[in-house]
C-alpha cells in the first residue's frame, strides 16, 4: 500500500464536474493498493497517517499530528502509484490490486481512518476519472510504503 501525503490548506476532487470532496485544513491522501496488500497494511498506514506530526505547533516546528490539529481527510484512490517504468516508456500497472480488490481495500482504508479520527472523511470516487485541485501547505508531500516499514 503506497500513499502520497500532502499536507493542505485546501483541497477538492471532482467528477464530471460534480463536487464530490472538498477539506479545508488537514492531508490529502492518494492512495494505491498491490496485489499483496491486506487489512494490516491499512492499519499500519492508517497509524502512521493519524499520527505523523507534520504540523506546526505555536514555534512554527513539525511538532502536531492531524489528531492534534483536528484536520480533515481526503482520500482519493489512485492505481498510477504501483507504476512501473522499468521496461520501456509506457508506465505497466501490473503490481496494483485488482479493481474489486482495490475497491474493498480502498473501503476498508476509510472505515478505519474514520474510525481513527471519529468523524466522516472526504473520498473521490473510486475508479473514476477525476480532476483533484489542492493548495499544498509548505509544501509538505511524504510517501510512505506498507511494505517500508523499517
Amino acid at each position: 500500500m503506497r500513499v502520497v501525503i500532502q499536507k493542505v490548506k485546501s483541497a477538492s476532487v471532482t467528477v464530471n464536474e460534480n463536487l464530490v470532496g472538498k477539506i479545508n485544513n488537514g492531508l490529502l491522501l492518494l492512495v494505491g493498493y498491490e496485489h499483496e496488500d491486506s487489512e494490516n497494511d491499512i492499519l499500519w498506514i492508517t497509524q502512521k497517517v493519524m499520527n505523523m506530526r507534520i504540523f506546526n505547533d505555536h514555534s512554527q516546528k513539525m511538532n502536531r499530528s492531524l489528531i492534534d490539529t483536528d484536520g480533515e481527510i481526503l482520500l482519493v484512490s489512485q492505481f498510477t502509484l504501483h507504476a512501473s517504468t522499468k521496461k520501456g516508456n509506457r508506465p505497466s500497472f501490473m503490481a496494483s490490486a485488482k479493481p474489486n480488490e482495490a475497491k474493498r481495500l480502498y473501503q476498508k482504508t476509510i472505515d478505519e481512518f474514520e474510525k481513527s479520527l471519529l468523524k466522516t472523511i472526504k473520498t473521490g470516487e473510486f475508479g473514476e476519472m477525476m480532476e483533484v485541485s489542492l493548495v499544498n501547505d509548505g509544501p509538505v508531500t511524504i510517501i510512505l510504503d506498507s511494505k517500508n516499514k523499517e
